[in-house]
């Protein structure tokens, strides 16, 4: 089943003293993180912000449909790493051949064979690349790079990846 919410951000650091913060936007365009509208906190909080610089942006709280800006660094860098997310009716559909990452945690796993190998449990991605972590039933998960490589078939309707796992790397204690 499709998230309702997509996260298209993160609140990282604070900057300066009034309150405001530095942004890592996941959309094409950085700015563009505002304009799919309101956004919100892992919890459902509503928040919005305002760009003041590159990747930097005022912060306003919706506490009881009241806004409230975040205006001293107390108060920002306790939103350090709160992640923003969008309802993903305000996001555009995917086309045919494209997916949003989130729609590939819960599909079956298989290798070229079709033998199954567990379930896209997460999809990480810390900015140098996708992984995707599948949960097996015995033993530990499994982590694959999300490539072309690696993951040759995605068939979101049949609710499932393929992978082909890559070639095992040793690296001899003593080569350090």
């Amino acid at each position: 089943m499709p998230a309702t919410r997509i996260q298209l951000g993160v609140i990282g650091r604070a900057h300066g003293v009034r309150g405001l913060v530095k942004i890592t936007s996941h959309t094409a365009e950085p700015v563009d993180l505002t304009a799919y509208g309101p956004l919100s906190d892992a919890e459902g909080r509503v928040l919005s912000l305002r760009w003041v610089a590159d990747g930097v942006a005022e912060i306003t709280r919706y506490i009881d449909g009241v806004p409230v800006k975040v205006t001293d660094r107390n108060a920002a860098e306790k939103l350090t790493n709160t992640k923003l997310f969008v309802d993903r009716s305000a996001l555009p559909p995917a086309d045919d051949d494209e997916f949003y990452l989130t729609d590939l945690i819960g599909l079956a796993v298989t290798d070229k064979a079709g033998a199954a190998i567990g379930t896209v449990s997460i999809v990480h991605d810390y900015g140098a690349g996708a992984s995707l972590e599948i949960e097996r039933k015995t033993g530990a998960s499994l982590i694959i790079p999300f490539t072309a490589a690696c993951v040759p078939t995605v068939d979101i309707a049949a609710g499932r990846v393929v992978v082909v796992e890559p070639d095992e790397i040793i690296v001899a204690e003593d080569a350090a």
